[in-house]
């Protein structure tokens, strides 16, 4: 009989490596910090492990009140929500609330302010794009959710909406460059899931870091239209189409861009557009003539 490992939620505490059996090295490093220091902290006498969390669940509570949700406030503590959530409610007839918890974990929490209840939102093109050149890079979306340290679902529910927090913004355009630099097979990414990570990519024409490399500054653009994983032809019908709906006849469409007009009536027919504009249909009558 085998069992299951399950896989660990977040890699930013012990608890991968206690709970989940979580190998990773840098995983491994932290266990072992851990030690040395819990047991520097014994010869000296200082060692505290746990305290007590009703001061943590007392600010919890505020920041609710305040009109924070557990997910804003796990952000802003750089830490999972169910962490959070433990603290407030129970988990079924076999688990209460959180009665104890560490020194360090107390800390981020107590540091969150009411203020930051009512954050700015700003566009999320920018978070977007670069959720999207990580899996481009190989990186599935729960582990890029790891590196950047949220929650793992959060990269998947941020491609969803249009607007987010500045700070979830920051977070994932401080951690895009190290997180870009890095190969996921090295760090704890499958094989094959860096390779349908990429293949899923590809299929949604989803620019790699290399793309973004040279156009930094028109990233958070989101007047900008990436035109990765387009050819020539495509991109040759797209400006005639451009041209078109300014009122450019297409003999001079076809001069303006430097081909023949043969040429462009056959991008034309390659590349067809879904929604034509009204020109169009007087180009495709043209061409079946």
């Amino acid at each position: 009989m085998t069992t299951a490992v399950r896989e660990a939620p977040h890699h930013n505490t012990l608890t991968c490596y206690t709970n989940y059996g979580c190998r990773l090295p840098e995983c491994v490093e932290r266990k072992n910090a851990w030690h040395r220091e819990r047991n520097q902290a014994l010869r000296a006498g200082t060692w505290q492990p746990l305290q007590d969390a009703a001061p943590v669940r007392e600010h919890v509570h505020r920041l609710l009140a305040a009109g924070l949700t557990p997910w804003r406030i796990a952000d802003l503590a750089g830490t999972d929500r169910e962490n959070i959530t433990d603290l407030i409610q129970s988990r079924g007839t076999r688990r209460g609330v959180r009665h104890r918890t560490s020194a360090e974990f107390a800390a981020k929490v107590l540091a969150v302010k009411p203020a930051a209840a009512s954050p700015s939102r700003v566009d999320a093109t920018g978070a977007h794009r670069r959720i999207q050149a990580l899996v481009a890079r190989g990186w599935p979306l729960l582990h890029v959710g790891r590196q950047l340290g949220m929650n793992r679902q959060r990269p998947e529910q941020i491609l969803r909406v249009e607007r987010i927090y500045t700070f979830t913004r920051d977070r994932i355009a401080d951690g895009y460059p190290r997180v870009a630099a890095l190969r996921p097979e090295s760090h704890g990414v499958p094989r094959h899931k860096a390779r349908h990570a990429r293949e899923w990519a590809k299929a949604n024409r989803w620019a790699p870091p290399k793309y973004w490399a040279d156009r930094m500054d028109a990233i958070d653009d989101p007047h900008f239209e990436p035109l990765y994983g387009i050819g020539k032809g495509a991109l040759l019908a797209a400006d005639a189409r451009e041209l078109f709906a300014y009122g450019v006849p297409v003999e001079q469409a076809a001069e303006r861009l430097g081909v023949t007009k043969a040429h462009l009536y056959q991008e034309l027919l390659r590349h067809p557009e879904p929604d034509q504009t009204p020109d169009e249909p007087a180009v495709d009558a043209e061409l079946a003539a």
